[in-house]
């Protein structure tokens, strides 16, 4: 008789389930959500209040982003990881967390990582809604990304910072002493002269047809980033032998830190973008001129300009074009306009009137030396320039000064015919109005 071995069957016994990893538990409890979304609240908000300001050019949107990221975002930051680094001592879990079977400094990277990553993804979110909220309104260049993901890291070092410091310093008042101090040092560094102002996250430039060096937003990410993981290093491995380690992205702070120092103080790392500073002009006589990344705003610039140009048309004297750009008046006949920052609000000249006005006094302005404008003729010569300036472009109510002494010049001109009125301006603007004498009267 044969015998046939059979195997047992097997039993269905079921993989033990995977619990949730540490890392995505820390992302999803505590401080974290909370500190991303008021980071975007605070961001938002601000920008928000701003937005006249900011709208119509990339260069003014990624310049308002980095000062709010900085100053707002930054001290949040700082703030929240303080808080979050000092829980684990205020709730007396310490030696529990010790207890893990996991390195210190994996430890310290998976509990840091709430503090860093939700501050930068509150940034991040805010940065993409105000670029989104610019795009319709520009005229030329493109955004800045580079600089926005260095805010987004830089917010993320400061979080991660402010964690260090949190365990380092398990006090209650760490925190919110952490963003007053950290407020405070942005303000000074961003206002602070020299180049050291450019290390700082809160560094302001004005110029809207610049554009940044390519090599600006990595090497400041390297910055950032160094310094902060200097930190988590050199307190993750400080029981280590590893801990020599930390050197390695200290060396790299220091490195990028002295290539931003280099930047000149003023400019820092924006330089004139050609593409950005080319004319656009319209075919007027005279000539309106603006630079390309206001182009979109040249058809109401020279609809302001339009009565003016219609009186100073054929006239000697006049301006043969108006023009607007980092070079200025550069060719004989040229006058400066006034910039559209002040006037222009998403894509729209929204008071012409004072864009008007603001050109008129731009024209009639003089480079007079001291001593010059003075002699017994001296305050008629004012009072026949102010009535002048109020004939071509009145101001309007609530700006500027009070024509009423230039009432009886500006009644003279208004009588006159359009030949005489003509005769007169043309007269006006051949004369030296830095000699009171030979301002003639209307």
């Amino acid at each position: 008789m044969t015998t046939t071995l059979v195997p047992p069957p097997r039993t269905g016994g079921a993989t033990p389930a995977r619990g949730p990893s540490p890392l995505r538990t820390e992302l999803r409890r505590g401080l974290g959500p909370w500190t991303g979304a008021a980071v975007a609240v605070a961001v938002l908000v601000t920008m928000y209040n701003k937005g006249p300001g900011w709208q119509d050019r990339w260069a003014d949107a990624t310049n308002m982003l980095h000062v709010v990221a900085g100053l707002f975002a930054g001290s949040l930051a700082l703030a929240a990881g303080g808080w979050q680094g000092g829980r684990d001592r205020r709730r007396g879990t310490t030696d529990l967390w010790e207890s893990v079977s996991r390195s210190p400094l994996r430890r310290l990277l998976v509990a840091v990582a709430p503090s860093a990553l939700w501050p930068a993804a509150g940034l991040l979110l805010a940065a993409a809604v105000c670029l989104l909220a610019t795009w319709p309104y520009v005229s030329a260049g493109r955004p800045y990304l580079e600089l926005v993901a260095a805010d987004v890291v830089a917010v993320a070092a400061l979080g991660a910072l402010g964690h260090v410091v949190g365990q380092v310093v398990p006090w209650r008042l760490t925190a919110p002493l952490l963003g007053v101090v950290g407020y405070a040092v942005m303000i000074m560094t961003a206002y602070a002269d020299g180049s050291a102002r450019w290390l700082g996250p809160a560094a302001e430039h004005q110029f809207f047809w610049d554009g940044p060096v390519w090599w600006f937003g990595p090497v400041s990410m390297a910055w950032t980033a160094g310094i902060a993981l200097t930190a988590l290093l050199a307190y993750g491995l400080r029981r280590s032998r590893l801990l020599p380690l930390a050197l390695v992205p200290l060396a790299a702070a220091v490195a990028a830190a002295g290539l931003i120092l280099r930047l000149p103080v003023d400019e820092g790392p924006w330089r004139p973008d050609p593409a950005l500073a080319r004319e656009v002009c319209d075919d007027g006589t005279p000539q309106v001129c603006l630079t390309a990344v206001d182009a979109g705003l040249l058809p109401e610039v020279s609809a302001a300009l339009a009565p003016l140009n219609a009186r100073l048309k054929g006239l000697p004297g006049a301006p043969v074009r108006w023009v607007s750009g980092p070079g200025g008046a550069t060719r004989p006949g040229d006058v400066g306009l006034p910039h559209t920052d002040q006037e222009a609000v998403r894509g729209r000249l929204v008071r012409p009137d004072l864009y008007l006005n603001a050109a008129v006094n731009w024209l009639l302005s003089d480079s007079c030396e001291p001593g010059d404008g003075m002699g017994p003729n001296a305050e008629r010569a004012s009072v026949i320039h102010l009535a002048v300036a109020e004939w071509l472009a009145p101001t309007p109510d609530g700006y500027g000064p009070d024509p009423t002494a230039a009432r009886p010049y500006i009644d003279r001109l208004d009588a006159k015919s359009p030949a005489a009125q003509r005769d007169y301006l043309a007269r006006y603007l051949a004369a030296d109005i830095c000699h009171p004498d030979e301002v003639p009267v209307p």
